[in-house]
């Protein structure tokens, strides 16, 4: 928003500032109001220094007060024209234009200061004070030049009209010459001086026309340069971005500020293709021997065309890429399931809303390495959508597609598409793309624009590893997929609780996971994993691979842990050894949470330490809770309410604190909730609540399914327990995970 409007909208506090500005000579409210837009586009600071261009903005500042008068006669303003006209003369009268410069200047200082104070004023107000977003230095020497393209163009631009008004003169001149000519024969001495006054002024003519040609060709060369940094560093800078944003990184993929330079850049190139309009159209009055527009301006309207052709087809973007309103994140997709995908042009030109229309289509990449053995998809939906600023926050150039969805292609002959359980459907690699056609002012450019090239289609689970690899390695198919790092995996894996949770793994953490992955090792940054190893082939003493295993327990967190997680409450991956190392210094009842490494889809345990009479330290665990037991009781309550039976059948809840020392109440108490019924106007009811018991001699029996092996030495974990069935069924009772007949272990309701 330009910051004229914003100071409108403020607290009449504020406003009451603004008026006492103004109160002061040197910058009139009115000619601030009038012409706010044009004010703040300039480079006042840069013309204080710069005579010559504080000159130009002078001449501009009464061109513009001249069409402001002008348009106040036409609607018989009568106090308005009368002010605007005194303003100018009062102007007029300024000796030094860069004092001037100087002093609109100041004005925009102060309103800057007005203005920040009242924003900060309403942060403290909402106690929502964020950071100020620090701009690189690249980003700020990309807005200078930014600045200067403006103003070069607004140079040119004078100077065009300047050159107008030369050829007008000697069109006048010229013609009045004729005319002198042929009535007044006998006065040659006074016809060989208008010759020379002539001859000067197409002299002249054609030096400006020269130097105007000069200056486009100047301005085209500042042109190609700000486009080369825009496509070549920025844009890429951005893509690389939102590549890793889809796997879970915090990276800032918003536009608005490659879309504010990829205007300005295409703003300027359309006035340089009307400046040459208006040099043709000015040849066409008046033309000559050895006339440099009819030389340069054909290569110059080549040029300018070349420039905007290459800035509008790098300007058209996937800005949102394809993701399904339930799924895990974008570019993970399900057949005949919709899915949603947004393009946009970083150009905004008010004349092209609905102009423009987007159509999608869909290709595989390449020919896969498995022959022609592929599936096909066809686009179902509204896959034609017109270009249009009403579903931008921001007011930009948008197509959002909400409602897409992938059908398969029938095969020939058998009505059915491809069945082959040696094509894996999580391996083919497939692409949305996007056509459009860029049509104004005589230009006309086809455009298109495809997905993140690693988009794919899948019936099992998400494999965000192929994405992470295409953002680093230069690949296009599965086959001879190079290893990955472990630093750049942990980071990408850390990015996935980070997306989903929005905390990140802690560098312990990824330790363990190395640890797990590749071994003991003194330094794991040269340790790679291959894309084989990743996803196809089970991790040790395990039925399941290691992807499925981290994204089961990323599941587990989402679904029901994420506010234990986000509280750094949960240690997650953490070894059996180091659980030990941990506990065995710390009091009785200190007890950490860990995520299992024996279960398939996600499983979570605590563990607690306690000293047996001699001081040796005892670390206990229970068997690994699922999605299973935790959709039944929240896994707060499940710590709250565990109890242990010791062997005179006495039961007590032996965690007290969590690791390193904070009170169990303390720690989870602001989850813990309460329902009774003592408000209740009906029968009072004996209150029950679900709870997970274990008895002492039953928690080093190892449980047939879900014996830890993975998780190295230690105790194995144990089902909980119903009270009730401890009364009735001292010695066998029926296990809640495999529902068959198991150690006295098992989970119910007591009273």
């Amino acid at each position: 928003m330009a910051q004229w409007e914003r100071l409108r909208q403020l607290h009449s506090v504020y406003q009451q500032q603004l008026d006492e500005l103004y109160d002061r000579d040197g910058l009139p409210m009115d000619v601030r109001y009038y012409l706010a837009a044009w004010i703040e586009k300039q480079e006042w600071e840069r013309a204080v220094r710069d005579y010559d261009l504080a000159m130009v903005l002078f001449q501009v500042l009464l061109d513009n007060l001249d069409t402001q008068h002008s348009r106040f006669v036409q609607e018989e303003q009568f106090l308005l024209k009368h002010n605007i006209r005194r303003y100018k003369q009062n102007f007029q009268y300024q000796e030094q234009p860069c004092t001037l410069a100087s002093t609109i200047l100041w004005f925009l200082q102060k309103e800057k200061e007005i203005l920040e104070t009242a924003e900060l004023d309403m942060q403290v107000r909402l106690l929502q004070v964020e950071p100020e977003q620090m701009e690189t230095d690249s980003q700020k020497d990309l807005e200078r030049r930014m600045a200067g393209l403006r103003n070069e163009v607004q140079c040119v631009e004078h100077a065009l009209t300047c050159l107008e008004e030369q050829q007008d003169e000697f069109d006048f001149k010229y013609k009045t010459h004729q005319m002198e000519g042929a009535t007044e024969e006998a006065a040659k001495k006074e016809q060989d001086q208008n010759m020379k006054v002539l001859q000067m002024l197409i002299n002249r003519l054609d030096e400006c026309r020269k130097t105007m040609l000069s200056n486009l060709g100047k301005l085209l060369d500042r042109s190609e340069e700000l486009l080369s940094v825009l496509v070549k560093k920025e844009l890429l800078e951005w893509q690389k971005r939102q590549q890793k944003a889809c796997i879970g990184a915090p990276d800032n993929v918003c536009l608005d500020q490659l879309e504010n330079w990829f205007t300005c850049v295409a703003v300027c190139l359309f006035q340089v293709r009307e400046f040459l309009s208006k040099l043709q159209e000015l040849m066409g009055k008046l033309t000559y021997p050895n006339d440099p527009v009819k030389a340069q301006k054909p290569v110059l309207q080549s040029r300018v065309d070349s420039l905007l052709t290459e800035l509008l087809k790098s300007a058209f973007v996937v800005e949102t890429q394809p993701s399904m309103p339930q799924g895990k994140g974008p570019l993970v997709l399900r057949t005949n399931v919709q899915f949603s995908v947004k393009t946009r042009l970083l150009v905004k030109f008010p004349e092209l809303n609905h102009a423009m229309r987007v159509t999608v289509s869909m290709w595989i990449v390449g020919k896969p390495f498995y022959a022609c053995r592929y599936r096909r998809f066809n686009v179902l939906g509204s896959n034609s959508k017109a270009l249009n600023m009403a579903e931008s926050q921001t007011g930009g150039m948008v197509a959002d597609f909400r409602h897409l969805t992938l059908k398969e292609q029938k095969s020939g002959g058998s009505g059915k598409g491809v069945n082959d359980i040696s094509l894996s459907v999580t391996e083919e690699l497939h692409i949305i793309y996007f056509d459009t056609v860029f049509e104004m002012k005589g230009l006309s450019v086809n455009l298109q624009v495809e997905c993140v090239s690693s988009l794919f289609m899948f019936h099992g689970r998400p494999f965000r590893y192929l994405i992470y690899l295409q953002q680093f390695v230069d690949i296009t198919f599965f086959a001879n997929c190079p290893a990955a790092m472990w630093p750049q995996l942990g980071e990408m894996l850390s990015w996935q609780f980070l997306s989903a949770t929005k905390r990140g793994l802690e560098p312990e953490q990824l330790d363990m996971i190395a640890y797990k992955l590749f071994g003991k090792q003194q330094n794991y940054d040269s340790c790679k994993m291959t894309w084989s190893r990743f996803s196809k082939e089970n991790v040790p003493n395990a039925n399941f691979t290691f992807w499925v295993w981290f994204d089961g327990i990323l599941v587990l967190v989402k679904t029901y842990l994420e506010n234990l997680w986000r509280d750094g409450s949960i240690m997650g991956f953490v070894s059996k050894a180091r659980e030990k190392t941990l506990l065995k210094k710390k009091q009785t009842g200190t007890f950490l949470l860990r995520f299992s490494e024996s279960v398939r889809d996600g499983g979570i345990t605590f563990s607690w330490v306690e000293y047996s009479p001699t001081g040796e330290p005892d670390v206990k665990s229970v068997q690994p809770f699922t999605k299973v037991d935790l959709s039944q009781i929240p896994f707060h309550e499940i710590i709250r309410n565990f109890q242990i039976f010791e062997a005179e059948n006495v039961p007590e809840n032996p965690l007290l604190y969590l690791y390193p020392n904070t009170p169990k109440d303390e720690a989870f108490g602001k989850y813990y909730t309460d329902k009774t019924g003592d408000d209740s106007p009906y029968i009072k009811y004996i209150k029950t609540k679900l709870m997970f018991v274990s008895k002492e001699n039953t928690l080093e029996a190892k449980s047939p399914m879900y014996s830890d092996m993975a998780e190295g030495e230690g105790l194995e974990p144990v089902n909980g327990l119903c009270g009730e069935a401890l009364k009735t069924q001292p010695d066998k009772s029926l296990c809640l995970h495999c529902q068959s007949v198991s150690s006295p272990l098992d989970f119910g309701q007591i009273m």
